[in-house]
């Protein structure tokens, strides 16, 4: 049975932040609002909770993972990124993009995408969200919450506790979100590349 925490969508608890980020040093895996719907996330080097996103969302290790990031300072030590895209990034974040580079040597092999060797980054504009990255000091390894079969991703909280209580440690109660994933921008080849259209404006990345 998980936990289940009501937190404040503009000035989440401290309490409650402290709780879900040692949840997650732990070895758990939670549910917890972004800027583009629910997600679901674990430690970035725990092997476990990896597996189980993987079980209850039904995807394969060739999925591209993403780590979800309290600001660019973290972008150097997981990722290579040129000028040009960090200036591109600079100015449109946070907000509700996935960002795909090559990953670092600092990326557990495990999360990057075993043929391109590729990571997603992303800074969401979320209070619950940023306020659960600065009590955890590092990124959340992370995917949207995307059910099989679903085409959106899932944006109410109590229904998220019918389908998946037995199955995470935590659910984070940060109100009901939209429905739209993040728009995802591919900067791992020599041109950019838009790989999904979602809640971000991709006027600025054509």
């Amino acid at each position: 049975m998980s936990q289940f925490f009501y937190v404040h969508p503009d000035n989440p608890q401290g309490r409650l932040m402290k709780q879900a980020a040692a949840i997650i040093k732990q070895g758990g895996v939670i549910v917890y609002p972004t800027d583009s719907g629910y997600a679901l996330g674990c430690h970035i080097g725990d092997k476990k909770a990896l597996d189980r996103i993987c079980n209850i969302r039904s995807i394969d290790k060739a999925h591209n993972f993403t780590l979800v990031c309290c600001d660019l300072s973290e972008l150097s030590v997981y990722t290579r990124v040129d000028n040009s895209a960090f200036r591109l990034l600079k100015n449109n974040t946070p907000g509700p993009y996935t960002f795909i580079f090559k990953g670092s040597k600092e990326v557990p092999k495990r999360l990057l995408n075993p043929k391109r060797k590729t990571i997603g980054i992303r800074v969401p504009n979320n209070h619950i969200a940023q306020a659960l990255l600065a009590e955890l000091g590092e990124p959340i390894m992370s995917t949207t919450l995307l059910m099989p079969g679903a085409d959106t991703a899932e944006f109410d909280p109590e229904h998220i506790r019918d389908i998946l209580e037995h199955q995470v440690d935590l659910i984070i109660h940060g109100g009901h979100l939209g429905e739209r994933p993040t728009t995802v921008i591919d900067f791992s080849n020599d041109e950019v590349e838009i790989i999904r259209v979602g809640e971000g404006d991709v006027e600025p990345f054509q």
